[in-house]
C-alpha cells in the first residue's frame, strides 16, 4: 500500500490552482491594504497574506466563477484577518498574564517601531483618526486612496454595486471627517 501525498482539502484541478495563483499575484497589493485596514500590523502582513494564499489554493475547487476571483479573495482575506486578530488577542492575553505573574522584571516596554517611522505629525493624526473608524470604513478609504481605484473598480474587487461603493465611501469620508475633528480640529477645513 503506497501512501498518497497529503493535500489540504482534497485535490483541486490544476487549472483552478493556476487561476488562483495568478489571481493572488495580480491582487496581492490591494489584499495587503485590506489586511492592514482590518488590523494586521505591517510586520505581520506577509505572514497573513501567506495564509490567505494557502486558504485560496486549498479552496481553489470552490471558486465557481473565475470572473469573480477578486471578491472571493477579498472574503478569504477578511476571514484570515479575523483569525489573525483572534490569535493575536490570545497571544497578547498570555503575555499580559505572564507579565502580571511577577516572573518578569520591571523593564520598560520597547517603543513601537511604527512610531519611529511616522515622523510627520499629520500622518500620525490621520492614522489615529482612521483607527477610530470601523474596519469597513477604513478598508474602503484605504483602497480608494492608496490604490487610486474608481468606484467601478472598487465595486468589481469587493463584489458590490457601484452605488453601494459610492454610499460606503460617502459615509466613510463623513466618519473620517468627524474623527479628524475630534483628534485634530486644525486639520479639518472650515466650511
Amino acid at each position: 500500500m503506497n501512501p498518497e501525498p497529503l493535500q489540504a482539502d482534497g485535490p483541486s484541478p490544476p487549472d483552478a490552482r493556476e487561476t488562483v495563483a495568478a489571481a493572488l499575484l495580480e491582487h496581492g497589493r490591494w489584499l495587503r491594504t485590506v489586511l492592514a485596514a482590518r488590523g494586521v500590523e505591517r510586520h505581520e502582513l506577509d505572514d497573513v497574506l501567506g495564509r490567505v494564499a494557502a486558504a485560496a489554493v486549498a479552496g481553489a475547487d470552490r471558486l465557481r466563477d473565475p470572473a469573480k476571483v477578486a471578491p472571493w479573495l477579498y472574503r478569504i482575506a477578511v476571514v484570515q484577518a479575523l483569525e489573525h486578530r483572534r490569535r493575536s488577542g490570545r497571544r497578547r492575553r498570555l503575555h499580559e498574564q505572564y507579565a502580571d505573574s511577577g516572573l518578569v522584571g520591571a523593564a520598560g516596554a520597547e517603543p513601537d517601531p511604527l512610531d519611529w517611522l511616522l515622523a510627520q505629525e499629520q500622518q500620525q493624526l490621520v492614522r489615529r483618526a482612521l483607527g477610530t473608524l470601523g474596519a469597513q470604513d477604513a478598508e474602503i478609504l484605504l483602497l480608494k486612496y492608496t490604490e487610486d481605484w474608481s468606484y467601478r473598480e472598487l465595486a468589481a474587487q469587493l463584489g458590490l454595486s457601484a452605488s453601494a461603493v459610492e454610499a460606503r465611501l460617502h459615509r466613510a469620508r463623513g466618519r473620517l471627517r468627524t474623527a479628524l475633528a475630534r483628534v485634530a480640529p486644525a486639520l479639518v477645513g472650515r466650511d
